[in-house]
């Protein structure tokens, strides 16, 4: 990763942009070896939409803005960047790769070699690949081999999860963040992004999904036995709430949204059903009140078709059956009340709601859910810059190249 060099050491830089924001962070590693924050720049996200570039001008100014904060307050000059990626543009699919050993040990090579057959699939000539996720390895037809590094064997197989974008948006989204003078070191899936963050490893084995709700989509992930096997992005998010507010209560979109973040519930907690907001809709020369329960009457039916689709995305992954540990749901939508217990109603699963902890530095604003990506994309900068994607089950190569693939690999994987 192309990074920061200044007196701190090595700086990482991750920028999530959002339907919402921009968000912008810096982040070096203390004496201690632990990630501190130490540059924030947080503006308005304007020209994008459902995870797509709809106004390039609009958004590279907004990300110029976040970059300038950003500078500012860490003190260095930002170059390049860690960019998350969402929305409709992103599929994903399984794949499979395999490599010859003819009768050794297998080494970094060879598991390089086999990765590379499976990123090999084909794929529409209009997208791009993103990420391949090493799921787990078959050594002559043994299965279930989490590392296969020093065993034995003539046919080497490894199981994948493959990532892919749409080459357009992608590429919009690129000129927009290179026109705001950024180099580009790796998009990264916001799901994936948040799930390295918020994630515990026994959650990750016993199999989760992780659910970041922003404002235009909700990006899902399904983990198990540690790896990521299955994403999918959702076009439907926070926005679509505050939208349901203006339109059921007649208000403008930044009144809905104001009242949406301070009273907005889908599960009114015992006794405030009769507590009154106050608000100012069209046409009317004064304020009116109106109910927290009629709040939540148009709120919470929007929430259950959130987690409808969720469930119907983890229905068509096959997984459903293999998710003991339920969802885990963050991103700045997730922290409206009773949206994890309406969640829990209709998967059926336990369900939390996560955000950022153990946060050094500059992190007033930060310990929210709607910064894990940001702050997931430092972790993960982190450590791609040590080489090592999170041992096998983040691995990801924007621009694939085989001989860097066995260098990671020789750090990644043990043997």
């Amino acid at each position: 990763m192309a990074t920061l060099i200044g007196p701190e050491g090595t700086v990482f830089v991750g920028l999530d942009i959002g339907s919402t924001k921009v968000c912008m962070l810096v982040g070096h590693l203390d004496l201690e070896n632990r990630l501190r924050v130490i540059g924030v720049g947080i503006v308005p996200s304007t020209g994008m939409r459902k995870g797509g570039v709809v106004n390039l001008e609009a958004l590279s100014k907004a990300i110029s803005l976040a970059k300038d904060k950003a500078e500012r307050t860490s003190g260095f000059e930002i170059t390049s960047a860690l960019v998350s990626l969402s929305g409709n543009q992103i599929e994903s699919m399984n794949s499979r790769g395999m490599a010859g050993v003819t009768g050794r040990t297998i080494g970094y090579d060879d598991v390089a070699r086999a990765l590379d057959a499976a990123r090999s699939v084909a794929i529409p000539f209009n997208r791009e690949l993103v990420h391949v996720v090493p799921r787990g390895f078959v050594v002559d037809g043994q299965d279930g081999i989490r590392s296969a590094i020093g065993m034995y064997g003539y046919r080497l197989e490894v199981e994948t999860h493959i990532v892919t974008a749409n080459q357009t948006s992608l590429r919009n989204l690129e000129k927009a963040v290179e026109a705001a003078g950024i180099d580009i070191d790796g998009f990264v899936l916001s799901s994936l992004a948040a799930g390295e963050l918020v994630l515990s490893e026994t959650e990750r084995e016993m199999g989760v999904v992780v659910c970041d709700i922003g404002g235009g989509t909700c990006d899902i992930a399904v983990y198990i036995e540690g790896a990521s096997w299955h994403t999918a992005a959702i076009p439907v998010g926070g926005d679509h709430m505050t939208s349901d507010i203006a339109q059921g209560l007649h208000l403008p979109l930044e009144t809905a949204e104001s009242i949406k973040i301070q009273h907005g519930t889908c599960r009114p907690m015992m006794g405030s059903h009769d507590q009154l907001v106050t608000m100012k809709p069209f046409g009317q020369g004064s304020k009116v009140q109106v109910r927290v329960a009629e709040l939540a009457g148009i709120l919470e039916p929007r929430v259950e078709e959130i987690f409808s689709l969720v469930r119907q995305e983890i229905k068509r992954s096959g997984y459903d059956a293999l998710l003991p540990a339920g969802l885990v749901v963050t991103g700045g939508a997730s922290q409206m009340h009773g949206l994890d217990l309406v969640a829990a109603d209709v998967l059926q699963l336990p369900v939390r709601t996560a955000q950022p902890d153990n946060l050094r530095g500059l992190v007033d604003k930060l310990s929210d859910p709607s910064y894990s990506t940001g702050v997931g994309l430092l972790h993960w900068g982190r450590l791609q810059e040590e080489d090592v994607i999170l041992d096998h089950r983040s691995m990801a190569w924007p621009r694939f190249d085989l001989g860097r693939a066995a260098g990671l690999l020789r750090r990644l994987l043990p043997g």
